[in-house]
């Protein structure tokens, strides 16, 4: 019997080392899970109450880009830019949304193209992209995520 006690407290002893695992650190974790994250994605792409009923990704992400683009072009189409630059026909425009839903418009041109008066173009775009309907933030692991994107608008010449 004390030898079956011997060998218990033997196995016993033993087995503790088997239960010990290493646990990694909270940075060790960090790190492996920033890693993994494509910070390139959103969960979901920023949106308007038009499109919150489509379910799918890309069909959401497409509705939200040609509402934008239109209420874009009505609310320019109204001023005088086709006047002031005739040969003008499109604008590209970087459109900043931000977690507080707020937006930002700011007028893109390349640097090979005609030269336009971009100050004037600029302060056009502030004054007429304003009083746009909600537009919800891009979301990313839960969090409301500032995204950044260029929209073609066409200037259609008022006839």
């Amino acid at each position: 019997m004390k030898q079956f006690s011997i060998f218990i407290l033997l196995l016993f002893l033993n087995s503790c080392q088997y239960f010990e695992k290493k646990v990694p650190s909270e940075k060790e974790l960090l790190q492996k899970e920033l890693k993994s994250i494509n910070w390139k994605e959103v969960d979901e792409y920023p949106t308007v109450a038009e499109c919150e009923t489509i379910s799918d990704k890309k069909q959401r992400q497409k509705c939200f880009f040609e509402v934008m683009s239109q209420l874009i072009q009505e609310k320019l189409n109204v001023d005088s830019l086709s006047i002031l630059y005739p040969d003008l026909d499109t604008i590209q425009v970087k459109v900043t949304v931000f977690p507080n839903s707020k937006m930002k418009f700011e007028p893109e041109f390349q640097k090979d193209s005609v030269f336009y008066d971009t100050i004037r173009i600029d302060s056009v775009l502030h004054a007429r992209l304003v009083d746009f309907p909600k537009v919800n933030p891009a979301i990313k692991r839960g969090l409301p995520v500032k995204t950044q994107f260029t929209l073609p608008v066409i200037i259609k010449a008022k006839e």
